[in-house]
This record gives structure tokens, C-alpha cells and sequence, in this order.
């Protein structure tokens, strides 16, 4: 079938535009030349290796459309699956010596759901999964979808206040926890909002400033005022209830909403994007397809995970593209552990790893890394924030992951919306976040004018496609705010797309500096301290402004300034200085609208913290002020001229550059 709806939607918003269009609205010569080398027939061996190009020099691209969506819900691709492969190895929960093949997970997954059904849940309830990674949260992760029942995904780190406005939030009729991990003490937090569970009756909770949780389930241990896992899922095991099961099942769409998942937002409270059957199944079948898992042999296709399940990339990314291409899923440990993802690779011969850029830099950085056989890996994703190109270049280098892949998405975009193909070369994936994903439209608009930009010019970029959720639970304003009329989604990060299709995400819209007329991006910034060999981890952020009480953080610190600065959170290998054991450090480059003046000179600067030691910095584009009150271990700011062609000088212990 050949694709030419692009087409004529591209026409449309190039309307006005006499180097496109011709003047009487006929396509112009650059408009057919474009059509030739942008959107043709896909013959019958073309699935999604076919990739899209841009059209008409403008920033608008429409990913193939070959690959059919499925009009499945979760529990019908689980139950495909199972009685496909029955006896292949589903799931391995490293920490909890735990394996289940296919048939044995959807047996289990059966009762919990009807076990669910039996305690009072109906579809379109919402349950909330609150606990690190585990056996236990992937079986409420598909139980919950087989009985309908909305899954709302909490973050294991929440304490009391963020915990009672999640539940508050989507009205959570039922929670599951277990009593504790670590130093998190699940019942206890639960108790300070919600007392009342010690003395009730197992799934008749009443409680006073939580309304419509009447349902707590522990997972590990019987605890007061709880229903127990283990009883609810031997309770679905009766036919009465297995038959209730099979009757809610009649009644399910695959566009009924089936996950909620918390952005962590930047402004104000986190919002509930929620996320159906459809937006799932179809991205995760997407990821799966162009990691070309289906091609691979039983033992080429088992997935490390050790990403959180709460976020998309765990859930959505590992659990159910596990179940749609029949891979097998390894649960490393309950929250990351760098060691153990690497004893997971070598004990049970992952190929193929998950991961975060801090992630994948942890187990690069385990002291007895070399002495581990990672063989058997080849490939794998790396997604969540910016990657620098470095780091790509490492982790192909020295684990031998050839087939490692850069994904790009958001919660709201279910969530994958760009990524490479395993063949593309390491400078694609070292300097973009690959092509768009099938069925998936996207442009990037200027933002000021809002029209089409052309290649290779940032501007925002919206997707519009089967990806983007339902919308923000109960919030209809902040969903407006985010997807209009013409169903686009603004995702509110700045990117750049080239004649290839390929994209590269420079910053969030808020985030980016304007200094002298001029636009300055974080991620620029943020590559280019990274091609410093002593340079671990840097995150470059946008000034706090005053009026919205905004307050920027970086990765791992909590701090801000009310000075106008921007904030740079920097990491040294081996200590950068005195007082700073392991090197890191958060530095204020300010910006010269705040105070001082520029210096005139060369174009190399430092920062110098007491105790010595000088640090590379940013110079030109923003002298310091008087004094910092941020980091009053900073005593003197270098500024020279230059605009984004500076050079960093030796080790950290350089010479004072002149004109100090």
C-alpha cells in the first residue's frame, strides 16, 4: 500500500510557501523532487526499515505505515504469546530466584486478575503499584490489565505527601506495597496518611482523608488492616471467579484506558498520563520490531531490565515488549544496581541491556567490570535523558554493543516516538536519538511563529499519532495546554531534524538561554563539557525565574540561586579538588544580565573553588557577580570573549589563564 497521506498534510502546512508550493498551489519542482526521495509505495519486503525522509526542506516527517497497528488489549497479546511459545522462559526475577515460562506467567497472571475481580475491584477501578522492581509488580502490571482495571504506576520513593496526592489524584480504590525495601517503610508512610488501616477490616478501609482507597494489599507479609497477594491470587483460583474473569474480558476495548503514570513535571504537582491498550501494546510491538526481536534465536533475545517498572521505559519498554515479541525478561535487582546488572548479563547471558546514560555509566565504572563475561551481549536501549555522544561511543567500544540503539519519548507518547536502528552507524547514534517510530507523525515549529521550521533549525517538537495518551486524569486544562484541536502534542523539548530524518534533541523549550538575540542550548553545552575525559556526569539548566518560583535541579543535588544563574552540575573523575572527595560539584556560570561585565581576553576560563584546584568553566557568556551565594566555595570566575568556541586547558590543575 503506498503512503501518501504525508503527503497531503504537508501540503497543507506548507501552504504559503512559493519555494514549496507553486504559486497557483501546484506542486513545484521542489516539492515533486521531494516526493521522489521522500514518500513512496512500500513493496512487500519493507517493514520498518524503510525510513522516511523529510519533505520540502521543511521539518515535518511521517514514519511508515506498513507495520499494522493491533487492535488487541494486554491480556489478548499475553494469551498469543503463551500459546505460541509456551514453555520459552518469560520471566527471571534475579533477586528473588524466581523463573516463569510464558504458559506459567499467564496462568498466574490469570488468577491474580480473577483474584482481584473476587476482592470487589471492577473495570475502570484504579490500582496503585507502590514498591521497587519485583515479581510481584509484574504480575499486577498484567493482572491489572486482564480484569480492565486501571493501573496507576507510584514511585517507590514517595513519601507521605506525594503518596496521598497520587491516590487522591485518580481516586485509587486499591493499593499494593510491600511492608518495606531498605530504609522505605511502605505500611508506615501509608499509616501517617491514612491511620485508620490498623484497626479495618481487610478490604473494607474507611478512611477519612483517602475516600476511595478501601483496599490494601501487602505483598510479602500479612500486615494489619491488608489483604494478603498470596491469598488474593489463590482466591482467583476458582472458577467462579476464573468465569467472572472470562465474562469482564467480553466486555474490554483495547482503547480503554489501562495505565497512569506521573510526569515528574518541572512546575507544579505531577500529572496522570494516561495511557491505554492501544498506546501500549502498539508501542511496545514498535520498540520490538525495530530491535528486530522477532529475528532473534532464544538465546539472542533475553532483556536485562534494570530500570524502574514504575517509569515507561520498564513497563512499557521491558515488560511488554518481553510479551509481545517473546523475550525473555530479567529482572536485575529492585532498584539499580550497577554490579548486579552486570552479574545478571553474566550469569544468565542477557543480550540485550537496558539502561539510563547514568546507568550505563555506573556499570562502565564498576571497579571489577572487566572480570565479568558479557559476552553474550549485543545490543540494547538507552533512553530517559540526553546521552552524550561519549558515552555512546564507550558503551559500544567496551561492551562490545554493537546493536545498542538511542530512544527518545515521553510518558505522554506511550513513550518511544524516535529511535536508531541497530545497523545505524556510531555517529548516528552518538549524535541523534534516530528516526521516527511508525505510524508516528512529527514536525518541529518555529517558536516564535509556529509554523513548520526548516531542517536543521531548532524548534519544538510535537508528535501526533496512535502514541499519544488519553490524557492528563482528570486534568482537562493541563491536557489543552499540551495537545490541541489538531490532536499534535507538544513536547516541550527543542530539536533539530536533518535531511535524513534523523533528530537531535538540544533542550527543553524553558530551558533554553537567550543571550544577545542569540539562542543557547543546554545539551550543546552539556556535549561539549563531556568530550573533557575528566568530565563525568555534567546537567546544564535554564536560570530560576523569579516570578514563576521556579527552582532548577540538577540530577542528584538539590540547590538553586536567586541570582539569575545557570546552574551546572559537574562531576569530576578522580576529585576536581580539595573538599571533594569524589569530584563532583554544583557551579553557578551567571549570565551578564544579572551583573558584572564581559572581559575582554582569550577564549579560555576556569573556575577556582578554595582548597585549589582549577575547574574548566564556561567562558564568555556569563561573568560572574560580586559574589555566589550558591557556592561560596567558589572565590574567582575567569571570564574571556567567544561565543560556544572556547577550549578547556589541562587536567584540572592547569595554569590560572591570564588576565585573571
Amino acid at each position: 500500500m503506498a503512503v501518501y497521506l504525508g503527503m497531503l498534510r504537508v501540503v497543507r502546512l506548507c501552504a504559503g510557501r512559493p519555494e514549496v508550493l507553486g504559486a497557483g498551489g501546484g506542486l513545484s519542482r521542489v516539492w515533486q523532487e521531494a516526493r521522489l526521495w521522500g514518500v513512496r509505495p512500500l513493496s512487500s519486503g519493507e517493514v520498518d526499515h524503510t525510513a522516511p525522509l523529510p519533505i520540502g526542506g521543511l521539518s515535518y516527517i511521517q514514519g511508515n505505515t506498513k507495520l499494522r497497528l493491533i487492535n488487541k488489549t494486554v491480556g489478548w497479546c499475553l494469551d498469543a504469546t503463551a500459546q505460541k511459545i509456551p514453555d520459552k522462559e518469560a520471566l527471571v526475577v534475579f533477586h528473588e530466584n524466581i523463573r516463569l515460562t510464558f504458559a506459567q506467567l499467564k496462568e498466574q497472571v490469570d488468577k491474580a486478575a480473577a483474584g482481584l475481580l473476587s476482592i470487589g475491584l471492577r473495570k475502570g477501578d484504579r490500582l496503585g503499584m507502590w514498591g521497587p522492581n519485583s515479581y510481584a509488580w509484574v504480575l499486577i502490571q498484567l493482572a491489572t490489565a486482564q480484569a480492565g482495571i486501571i493501573l496507576v504506576s507510584v514511585n517507590p520513593a514517595y513519601q507521605a505527601p506525594e503518596l496521598e496526592y497520587a491516590l487522591k489524584k485518580v481516586g485509587c480504590k486499591a493499593l499494593v506495597f510491600p511492608k518495606q525495601f531498605k530504609t522505605q517503610q511502605y505500611y508506615n508512610i501509608l499509616k501517617q496518611i491514612c491511620p485508620e488501616v490498623e484497626k479495618a477490616k481487610p478490604g473494607a478501609l474507611k478512611s477519612q482523608r483517602l475516600p476511595d482507597l478501601t483496599i490494601v494489599i501487602s505483598v510479602d507479609t500479612p500486615l494489619p488492616g491488608t489483604l494478603f497477594l498470596d491469598d488474593v491470587v489463590a482466591a482467583g483460583n476458582q472458577e467462579q471467579h476464573l468465569a467472572q474473569l472470562r465474562h469482564t474480558q467480553k466486555f474490554l476495548s483495547c482503547h480503554d484506558p489501562i495505565n497512569i503514570q506521573f510526569t515528574s513535571g518541572t512546575t507544579g504537582s505531577p500529572k496522570g498520563a494516561t495511557l491505554s491498550h492501544y498506546n501500549i501494546v502498539n508501542n511496545s510491538n514498535m520498540i520490538g520490531e525495530r530491535l528486530q526481536l522477532s529475528q532473534k534465536t532464544a538465546e539472542k533475545s533475553r532483556m536485562v531490565l534494570p530500570t524502574p517498572l514504575y517509569h515507561c521505559l520498564g513497563s512499557v519498554g521491558g515488560t511488554m515488549v518481553s510479551l509481545m515479541h517473546g523475550v525473555t525478561l530479567i529482572l536485575s535487582s529492585p532498584v539499580f544496581d550497577g554490579k548486579k546488572a552486570l552479574e545478571a548479563i553474566s550469569r544468565e547471558r542477557g543480550s540485550f541491556l537496558y539502561g539510563t546514560p547514568t546507568m550505563f555509566v555506573d556499570i562502565l565504572n564498576q571497579p571489577d567490570f572487566s572480570s565479568y563475561d558479557i559476552s553474550a551481549i549485543c545490543g540494547g536501549v538507552i533512553a530517559g535523558s540526553p546521552v552524550p555522544p561519549e558515552l555512546i561511543r564507550a558503551i559500544i567500544n567496551k561492551m562490545n554493543m554493537k546493536e545498542l540503539v538511542v530512544a527518545y519519548g515521553t510518558t505522554e507518547n506511550s513513550p518511544v516516538t524516535f529511535m536508531n536502528f541497530p545497523e545505524d552507524t556510531m555517529e548516528q547514534k552518538a549524535e541523534s536519538v534516530g528516526r521516527v517510530m511508525p505510524h508516528t507523525e512529527a514536525q518541529i515549529m518555529n517558536m516564535e511563529t509556529r509554523t513548520l521550521a526548516e531542517l536543521n533549525t531548532p524548534g519544538e517538537l510535537c508528535i501526533r499519532g496512535y502514541c499519544v495518551m488519553q490524557g492528563y486524569w482528570g486534568d482537562p486544562q493541563k491536557t489543552d495546554e499540551v495537545i490541541g484541536q489538531d490532536k499534535w502534542y507538544r513536547t516541550g523539548d527543542i530539536a533539530v531534524m536533518d535531511e535524513q530524518g534523523f533528530c537531535r534533541i538540544v533542550g527543553r523549550a524553558k530551558d533554553m538561554i537567550i543571550r544577545g538575540g542569540e539562542n543557547i542550548y543546554p545539551a550543546e553545552l552539556e556535549d561539549f563539557f563531556h568530550t573533557h575525559p575528566q568530565v563525568q556526569d555534567v546537567q546544564v539548566r535554564h536560570p530560576a525565574l523569579r516570578s514563576s518560583g521556579e527552582t532548577p535541579r540538577g540530577r542528584g543535588h538539590g540547590w538553586g540561586c536567586g541570582w539569575g544563574c545557570l546552574p551546572l552540575s559537574l562531576t569530576l573523575e578522580g576529585g576536581g579538588s580539595e573538599g571533594q572527595p569524589d569530584g563532583g560539584g554544583n557551579l553557578c556560570l551567571h549570565s551578564a544580565q544579572e551583573g558584572g561585565e564581559d572581559h575582554g581576553g582569550g577564549d579560555q576560563g576556569f573556575l577556582q573553588r578554595e582548597g585549589g584546584g582549577l575547574i574548566p568553566a564556561l567562558p564568555a557568556l556569563f561573568p560572574h557577580p560580586p559574589s555566589c551565594p550558591c557556592d561560596p566555595g567558589i572565590k574567582n570566575f575567569s571570564v574571556y570573549s567567544g561565543v560556544l568556541s572556547w577550549q578547556l586547558l589541562g587536567d584540572g590543575e592547569g595554569k590560572r589563564p591570564k588576565g585573571n
